[in-house]
């Protein structure tokens, strides 16, 4: 069934996500599809304040000009990432696509939902990492997440194992 409402990808330019692209061609190209990079505004500027905890040192002291400036050039990065995406999706057969940068202060998985239902979209694409269990526990999953808690189809490419390098070369 196809259609206008766009495919959602959560597209970080990894290896892992431009498979997902790729590989979400032959089953759902028929669909447009909608690149979003998920990016955090005022990241640099909160991590530089923040005093160090348990080192008992006063914070960095960061400029507001500086602050903005870098927000600007991570917004520019993340537009530039939404971009390569949407060519990517283009390349692999999406019949239309797009990419979005979206600065939030919610998680990526939370964004990706929000826009989902946003754009009534039916489903949303993402690849993932392998991140060993610890490295899930302490950064989370964004996969995993949507997995749970995602209110509509979502798909996840693995990313290639080493076996499947080795069979490749």
């Amino acid at each position: 069934m196809t259609t206008d409402a766009p495919v959602i990808f959560g597209y970080d330019g990894s290896a892992a996500a431009q498979r997902a692209v790729r590989d979400a061609a032959p089953l759902l190209g028929r669909q447009p599809a909608l690149v979003v990079t998920v990016w955090e505004a005022g990241r640099l500027f909160e991590t530089t304040t923040m005093p160090l905890i348990g080192l008992e040192m006063p914070p960095t002291v960061l400029d507001l000009r500086t602050a903005m400036d870098a927000d600007a050039e991570l917004y520019e990065a993340a537009k530039r990432t939404a971009q390569h995406g949407a060519h990517l999706a283009r390349e692999a057969g999406f019949v239309e696509s797009s990419g979005l940068a979206i600065a939030d202060d919610e998680t990526v998985a939370d964004t990706l939902m929000r826009v989902a239902r946003e754009r009534h979209s039916p489903g949303i694409v993402v690849g993932a990492h392998g991140h060993r269990k610890l490295s899930e526990l302490l950064l989370g999953s964004t996969s995993d997440t949507l997995v749970h808690k995602a209110d509509r189809p979502v798909v996840v490419v693995r990313a290639q194992s080493k076996e499947d390098r080795a069979v490749a070369a």
